[in-house]
């Protein structure tokens, strides 16, 4: 099904904020449990999809040859605002799809933020290039929960040899 030789990433439009959503909603129960229930239903979640995360960032979908919504990601300025994969699809090289895409899009660097009990988002990250600069303790996201900011640096990477 998820062939990477088929899978591509391309612009998200409108038609895929109910396939987001559900990514979204999925990716972060399977691999957040213990976030607190979401509070939001299905179609406030697509709501704000279209509205806040379409409309205020650039985002990507990776797709398989059917156009299957497999993950995506969502830019805002040089901060990463999210990147999400169906738990199905995991480990299958369809995230780094995903995060190259931004980092062309990102040439001055790339932050984001990940939640610090996340340790398989953070040894992704990691294998990526990023490096920790900044931890909190969650008063600064809707979930309360402890986060740090990574920051990737393409001139830090690309003098490392880290991959890109």
């Amino acid at each position: 099904m998820t062939d990477n030789n088929k899978v591509i990433v391309r612009p998200a439009v409108a038609a895929d904020a109910k396939a987001i959503m559900r990514i979204h909603v999925n990716s972060r129960e399977a691999a957040m449990p213990y976030l607190p229930p979401r509070r939001r239903s299905d179609e406030e979640v697509v709501r704000w999809v279209r509205d806040i995360v379409l409309a205020e960032c650039r985002t990507w979908v990776a797709v398989d040859g059917a156009e299957e919504v497999l993950g995506y990601a969502a830019l805002e300025g040089d901060m990463l605002e999210h990147l999400y994969l169906r738990p199905d699809v995991r480990r299958r090289g369809i995230g780094t799809l995903l995060l190259d895409q931004v980092r062309r899009h990102s040439p001055g660097g790339l932050s984001l933020h990940v939640f610090q009990r996340n340790t398989d988002a953070r040894a992704f990250y990691e294998r990526h290039g990023f490096t920790v600069m900044d931890t909190n303790d969650g008063s600064r996201n809707m979930e309360n929960e402890p986060d740090m900011t990574l920051r990737w640096d393409p001139a830090v990477s690309n003098s490392t040899g880290t991959a890109q």
